[in-house]
């Protein structure tokens, strides 16, 4: 289970990587269209669509390196069971938050898909194809939180050494 779980997040970032590398061709397209003196229509909502694609798929992976931004106050301050309840509060908590997140997310996407929902650029994208991207992403996110909370109830969960936290900063 432990590999599919990393597969999924790998994979998820490896998309992610994908649409990093769309979205730099989309901004090369519309910087050299606007060099040639042509235009390529679409490009500007495209690039938004990508980063935002890139961004909600790159969550997961994100929380699992330990990359997130956390604020460890008054997690440091606490000792023993203290901190380990502090910490499953605080992961049920971010995990019921991913959880509505990934739910309200495809709920985006399904009525944007029912209700034929168009972007306003002269493309006219049915929206629920960049939208697709962000509930992946959140759902991917939600069983991301999932995994930390039920291994942190096992007592699995890895920590990450505050020295190398210090060195991300």
């Amino acid at each position: 289970m432990r590999r599919l779980l990393d597969f999924v997040y790998d994979g998820a970032a490896a998309v992610a990587a994908l649409f990093m590398v769309g979205l730099l061709g989309m901004v090369l397209l519309s910087i050299i269209s606007r060099q040639l003196h042509f235009h390529v229509p679409g490009t500007d909502a495209y690039a938004g669509y990508l980063m935002a694609a890139a961004g909600f798929l790159a969550l997961a992976h994100t929380l699992k390196r330990g990359e997130h931004i956390r604020v460890t106050l008054l997690l440091n301050a606490l000792k023993g069971r203290w901190k380990q309840g502090f910490e499953i509060w605080s992961l049920g908590i971010a995990t019921l938050l991913a959880v509505l997140f990934a739910y309200y997310s495809c709920k985006l996407a399904w009525q944007s898909h029912e209700f034929h929902d168009i972007s306003t650029g002269s493309d006219a994208t049915p929206l629920w194809i960049p939208q697709i991207a962000m509930a992946l992403g959140t759902v991917v996110l939600a069983l991301a939180f999932v995994d930390e909370l039920v291994m942190e109830l096992l007592g699995r969960r890895t920590r990450r050494n505050p020295d190398e936290q210090l060195r991300n900063e």
